[in-house]
Formats: C-alpha cells, structure tokens, sequence
C-alpha cells in the first residue's frame, strides 16, 4: 500500500494465543503525503475480521510504539461456572470450581509495587526482572472474573504466572500470606503455573502524549 516494504513496532509483545484489544504498531517512514484515511479504510478490507484496526495516525518523528510508552494493562478472564461456555471459550480460562476472590485480591495486594518478579515469569539475561506493578486486582461481573494488571513493563510470562498463582490462592491451594516469600525466593518454581495463553489479552498501552486514548473497555 506504500509502496516500501515497511518496517513495524508493536508496542508490547505477547505469547502465542495471547489477545490485544489495544495493540499499538508504529510504522516509521511514512511519507507526509500518505493518504492515512485511505491507509485506514484498506488495512481493516484486508486483515478483517480477525484483525480490526481502529485507527491510523500521524505521530512525532522521535516517538516509538514500545520506547514512548508509559504503561500497559492487560486483562486476565476467568469464568467461573460448571460447564464450559463456547462462546467464551477462546478468550476465556474455564475453572468449574468456586475461587475465594476476597483472597486472590489479598494476594494481589502484597503483589502491588516494585519488586524482582523473578519468581513470576523469565527475563533475558542483559534485563532487570525488577518491575513496578500499579495496579493488580480482580473484580467479578457474573459468572466472570477478571484480573487487571498495570505496570510500565512486564517480563515474559509474568501476567499468566500472577493469574496462575492469584487462582491457587483462590483455590486455597495457597495463602495470600505466602506472595511475600514467593517474591523473596526469585525462584520461579515458588510461584503457580503459569495460566493458559487464551485467557489473557493486551488491553491498552498509555503514552503521555495528549493523542493518545487507550482502548480498555473492561475499565
């Protein structure tokens, strides 16, 4: 459509079988007089429906998708009723069991900071596992519970290694109590499992840029 074969950015990688509600995607080089409606209208023609592009714009040459970010949110889905949903079976964790949300949101609250998060997921060697976590909570509408994660960055697996772990808890599998030694231990076999892919997804990346609306419609 450019005619260049263009060089893109995502603004947070994700697992296979991960979702993205809100994926950012930079492309750099784009000519000043590029038709950007255009662009917009014949991205969604071609990659629909499994893709859906929300919008297309122009942003400062200097900025980045992944380097100009401030924050990202993903959202963990459980539902939590006996017999599967397949409606809600892509996007989704089925756990047929009761969970103690009073008690996974315990947990989370010993979780919430900056930590080393070496026991809740892999980080290349040449990085810090050392994150700071805004925000982690479940909140319940129904049959369906969600875990929402906030943090300026995340290392490999670690939104599936908290959900895995917060849902243990919930299971009383585990203590609320125990998320301080498990951070202590950098030990990634302190923590739960990690949570099937399918249940999570990216739900908005923020910049501080005044452009920028995040698209979280689990808010």
């Amino acid at each position: 459509m450019l005619g260049v074969r263009p060089d893109t950015v995502g603004a947070g990688r994700t697992d296979a079988g991960v979702h993205a509600l809100g994926q950012v995607m930079g492309v750099p080089g784009v000519a000043d007089d590029a038709d950007l409606a255009g662009l917009h209208l014949s991205l969604n023609r071609l990659c629909g429906p499994s893709i859906a592009v929300n919008s297309v714009i122009r942003v400062p040459e200097d900025w980045h998708a992944r380097f100009s970010a401030r924050s990202r949110t993903y959202v963990y889905a459980v539902l939590q009723v006996p017999v599967h949903d397949p409606w809600l079976a892509g996007t989704s964790f089925h756990h047929p069991g009761g969970l103690d949300v009073a008690a996974m949101n315990e947990a989370c609250g010993h979780l919430v900071g900056e930590h080393d998060f070496s026991a809740f997921g892999r980080v290349a060697e040449a990085l810090s596992p050392q994150r700071n976590l805004w925000e982690l909570r479940w909140t319940q509408s129904g049959h369906l519970l969600r875990l929402r994660a906030r943090a300026s960055s995340f290392i490999g697996q670690m939104v599936r290694s908290l959900a895995g772990t917060l849902i243990r808890v919930g299971e009383g599998r585990g203590s609320p109590d125990d998320m301080p030694a498990v951070l202590a231990s950098r030990d990634r076999g302190a923590a739960g499992p990690v949570a099937p892919p399918h249940g999570l997804c990216l739900v908005s990346v923020e910049y501080d840029d005044g452009w920028s609306r995040p698209f979280d419609p689990f808010r």
